[in-house]
């Protein structure tokens, strides 16, 4: 789950970084005719209730949308193509409303071989996904060649129709607070957010779920001319995967998932499994910050550097810090501190140290300007500039799969947790703008038994921890599990740099024949 909106590695680790929180996103005309692919049109008879969807032409354009569009300059030095795919806001009315999914597309050049298209999904729920197919094809190699690789904003995220509840904030996420008064304060807050949802989003709410995404993942299928799709998951996205695999079984070739997410967990509480791994990487975050103790000043030892993050935790309980325009307090801090512990990297580590450096000063009383990363997230965090993200990936989590409705159900978790983690279980089990929501429309989807996937995962994920993979891998007999021992990283193919995670993905993609066994990469 990610708190924070989505290409070096440098750059590619940032991307994530900002996306990854509870943590972290289209004019030259083409047309495909569809016409030109029977292939297609063989998998949607006659009767087909969406046939007009799945033979919709799709009119190719320029991915860039004015001078200072980053994204679409990056796409289209690339090679890419955007298109607005038309998909049915209800699939149960067909006839009704439509909304659209925005598509970028770099097109395979080794035509003699090519293997199909590649969808990809970078997590959120709510992350913005068009932008990638550049990174993703720089990482694929030679791989890259066969492949048409297609990036999707889902449905409400990015470029695709809009579902915005006006919100002051880009996340649901807070931490509880340390006593019964923050705790209602959270409660407001949430019902406050679900309120405003309803008031400005209530059309949209009850079609946000990830079985219309996969949905609209077969009519993209089925638009592109093809007969089956392989797809890279990350985070959320690989629930996508395994939701879409479920419920279109036959209509997938190669599946990667990355950072794999245990159905089991999933819903809008999916965080509470996560404490203990942000706990041992926030150890060895500190471990990183005291060999560097003369650039950051934040302790010389492990234990000293925690005790800086306690104090500054204590210290915004007392009252908020002030940094720059913002006031952090303790609802906000735990989620910075959350924030930055998805990149096992030292940027990524760097960051997170000059904003606890920040932090200290702004407690000892002294004017603060936040360091580039730390201005982002509370940015995003404390105004409504990334109101979009946090709105579509509420919407989705709370339309999947119900929550508890009773605010003491969420004080009693806080209440059992204790004094023994004021950090990140206030974060993990605090209430959020689930328990006001209507309940969802469908049942959470049952995932199928068994498929020969690629599951990736690195021992210490914070976010999507290596036990849910484990429990993947043990349901799917026939999937095979790379693992990247001894690194907190969340999203490692194409992000950390393991050539060799990324040479067992890149072989699976290139033959389709999983490796023999699962295979073991070590961090270096």
């Amino acid at each position: 789950m990610t708190a924070a909106t989505s290409h070096s590695a440098r750059h590619r680790s940032r991307h994530w970084a900002a996306r990854i929180g509870a943590a972290a996103a289209l004019c030259l005309a083409g047309t495909l005719t569809l016409g030109t692919a029977p292939a297609a049109r063989a998998t949607t008879g006659a009767g087909d209730p969406l046939a007009r969807y799945h033979h919709q032409h799709l009119h190719w354009k320029s991915c860039r949308l004015g001078p200072d569009d980053t994204t679409g300059k990056e796409l289209e030095q690339a090679g890419a193509r955007c298109a607005d795919v038309t998909v049915p806001l209800d699939y149960a009315r067909p006839d009704g409303r439509t909304i659209t999914v925005a598509i970028s597309r770099i097109r395979a050049t080794d035509t003699a071989h090519r293997i199909g298209a590649l969808l990809l999904n970078s997590g959120g729920p709510g992350g913005q996904t068009i932008g990638d197919p550049p990174w993703v094809r720089t990482a694929m190699k030679e791989a890259a060649a066969r492949y048409d690789v297609v990036g999707v904003d889902p449905r409400f995220v990015g470029r695709s129709t809009e579902l915005d509840c006006r919100w002051p904030t880009g996340s649901m996420i807070r931490g509880a607070g340390t006593g019964r008064a923050g705790f209602d304060r959270m409660v407001a807050f949430s019902a406050d957010l679900a309120h405003r949802c309803r008031t400005h989003a209530g059309d949209l709410l009850p079609y946000a779920t990830t079985r219309n995404t996969a949905r609209d993942m077969d009519v993209i299928r089925a638009a592109l001319g093809e007969r089956r799709i392989s797809y890279l998951g990350y985070s959320y996205g690989t629930y996508l995967g395994q939701v879409y695999a479920t419920m279109f079984p036959g209509r997938t070739d190669r599946v990667v998932l990355d950072g794999v997410v245990d159905p089991g967990r999933y819903g809008p509480r999916l965080l509470r499994s996560t404490e203990e791994a942000n706990r041992n990487a926030l150890r060895d975050w500190a471990e990183w910050a005291a060999a560097h103790d003369t650039t950051y000043g934040l302790g010389r030892t492990r234990s000293a550097v925690l005790a800086t993050v306690n104090a500054v935790r204590s210290a915004a309980a007392r009252q908020p810090l002030r940094l720059g325009g913002h006031r952090v307090d303790e609802h906000a801090l735990p989620v910075v501190v959350f924030n930055g512990l998805s990149q096992d990297n030292p940027s990524a580590y760097g960051d997170l140290a000059r904003a606890v450096a920040d932090l200290r000063r702004a407690a000892g009383g002294r004017a603060v300007t936040p360091s580039p990363w730390l201005a982002g997230s509370l940015d995003f965090l404390l105004t409504g500039h990334d109101s979009t993200y946090g709105s579509a990936q509420t919407a989705i989590l709370c339309g999947d799969v119900a929550a508890p409705r009773d605010p003491e159900t969420y004080w009693r978790d806080l209440r059992r947790a204790g004094s023994r983690d004021r950090l990140f279980a206030p974060v993990a089990d605090d209430i959020n703008p689930c328990a006001f929501w209507e309940p969802p429309r469908e049942r959470p989807t049952t995932i199928r038994g068994d498929l020969p996937a690629l599951l990736v995962n690195a021992t210490g994920d914070p976010r999507t921890t290596y036990r849910g993979a484990e429990t993947v891998h043990r349901n799917w007999p026939s999937s095979r599990l790379v693992t990247l021992r001894g690194a907190d990283q969340h999203a490692v193919y194409g992000v950390f740099g393991s050539s060799c995670v990324d040479a067992t993905v890149n072989a699976y993609l290139t033959t389709g024949r999983p490796p023999a066994g699962d295979v073991t990469c070590s961090r270096v």
